[in-house]
């Protein structure tokens, strides 16, 4: 994906699923992004119940930026029960039809002609590589999707649909309290076949609980705030900057000044042994 911004901005919270922003707030949000360079913005299908690209695509008309300036993510393939489609039950779709349906789909509601990176959104056990190429494979020739990935998928999932299709990005949950990536081959996978890596919730449970592991990382998370000189919720992201696999965390908040914070990550560079020591207080217990 071309010149998209290293801090991506999460959509899921923007409408019905969250902070419920009025049309003229999410154009003053997207133009709030565009101007503090977080250019690129992450959406599902699914987010506010089939709801939430529609009304950012309105939004995105009337702030009169250009979409050559921005980069749009979406995903596909959880059949979500709602108010919006007639689904029994949740599950996965992932046939040929549907996938080519949902990306037209995302194309209509967020009102533009292609989609910067297309994403499977979960693996499904069902799932066919070679329709799933063939539906990939249609979709860029026709200029609707630029950039194929998944989110969610395990490095077997991954070296599966590889075979049939190439991957570019590679979703997953990462963050100092949810580092399994690091441990299951998953990072090191992306690494070794330049797979972008992109962590959703990149902050993990630091400020949603408060437990031992949680109390540990804010202590530590409050000396290096003073020593690096820049919001707690930043370091956290510099964690993740430092790795080599070359994340770029997507974060979820509507909050500007948090925004701006988290941009700070950027001009920054952990020390070594600052890493170790949040890696550390995370476990519980040395590396070793």
């Amino acid at each position: 994906m071309a010149n998209k911004s290293k801090i991506i901005i999460g959509c899921m919270t923007w409408g019905n699923w969250g902070k419920q922003l009025s049309p003229k707030e999410q154009v003053e949000m997207i133009q709030f992004c565009a101007e503090n360079g977080n250019t690129t913005f992450d959406h599902a299908d699914i987010y506010g119940d089939y709801t939430t690209e529609r009304d950012f695509g309105k939004a995105l008309i009337e702030s009169k930026i250009q979409r050559e300036e921005i980069q749009l993510i979406s995903k596909c393939g959880i059949q979500y029960v709602g108010k919006t489609r007639n689904n029994k039950i949740k599950h996965y779709n992932y046939s040929k039809d549907y996938i080519i349906w949902s990306a037209e789909e995302s194309l209509r509601n967020l009102k533009t002609d292609y989609l910067d990176v297309f994403l499977l959104h979960r693996p499904s056990p069902l799932m066919q590589p070679n329709e799933i190429a063939e539906a990939i494979i249609q979709l860029q020739k026709s200029g609707k999707i630029l950039q194929f990935g998944v989110s969610n998928f395990t490095p077997s999932q991954v070296d599966l649909l590889s075979s049939k299709i190439k991957i570019s990005v590679n979703q997953i949950e990462f963050s100092l309290t949810q580092h399994k990536a690091m441990q299951n081959g998953t990072l090191d996978q992306m690494l070794q076949n330049t797979i972008q890596p992109m962590s959703w919730s990149p902050l993990g449970n630091v400020f949603k609980e408060g437990n031992e592991q949680t109390s540990r990382i804010k202590k530590i998370l409050k000396t290096l705030s003073k020593k690096y000189r820049i919001s707690e919720d930043a370091i956290l992201l510099s964690w993740i900057l430092k790795h080599p696999a070359n994340v770029s965390p997507v974060i979820g908040t509507t909050n500007k000044e948090r925004i701006k914070n988290a941009n700070k990550a950027l001009d920054i560079q952990l020390d070594l042994e600052d890493w170790f020591t949040l890696l550390t207080e995370s476990q519980g217990h040395k590396i070793p």
